[in-house]
């Protein structure tokens, strides 16, 4: 581990960054909704969610690559649970970031539709059966809904270090 009290400054771009991306990845999917299904808007706003999200996985393998290269500074000492917490959060936030756009590949694959990054058209990742399309998107519902929550807890939590604790947790993953 580093000594260093402040996370490298690439993790720290990269922490706000993913926070940008999953607040755009929410946002053009419920704006989808105030515009007629099958109309270009409709669909242009549910084809950038899928591009947003599968950039949500692309960077998330970066962080991880650059969390193993160079390791941040120790969690702050504290109490068992709240270490535990932060664990335990973070590796729910890591399975959300990966599970939720590999989710949402299967879906479009499962449904026969393209798969659209940024001008390429990804390869499905399996064969087409609505059955398990509807399955899939439905636990993808779902799943948001409760990364609504997992994002605001892990805000809570950083909020609840700096004003209650008064520790540098924050202040440790600021630019």
């Amino acid at each position: 581990m580093q000594t260093s009290e402040k996370y490298p400054s690439s993790r720290v771009a990269l922490h706000w960054l993913m926070l940008l991306l999953l607040i755009a990845v929410y946002t053009v999917i419920d704006l989808r909704d105030y515009f007629p299904k099958e109309s270009s808007a409709r669909e242009g706003l549910k084809t950038w969610h899928f591009m947003l999200g599968l950039s949500v996985l692309v960077l998330v393998v970066i962080r991880l690559l650059l969390r193993w290269m160079r390791p941040g500074p120790a969690l702050l000492q504290g109490p068992a649970w709240q270490t535990w917490l932060a664990k335990a959060t973070h590796l729910l936030l890591y399975v959300f970031m990966i599970g939720m756009p590999l989710a949402g590949w299967l879906i479009l694959s499962t449904a026969g539709k393209p798969i659209p990054f940024f001008g390429f058209e990804l390869p499905a990742l399996m064969g087409q059966d609505k059955n398990l399309s509807d399955q899939i998107k439905n636990l993808h519902e779902v799943v948001a809904t409760i990364g609504y929550f997992l994002l605001g807890l892990h805000a809570l939590g950083a909020l609840f270090h700096h004003y209650v604790i008064k520790d540098n947790t924050l202040r440790r993953m600021w630019v």
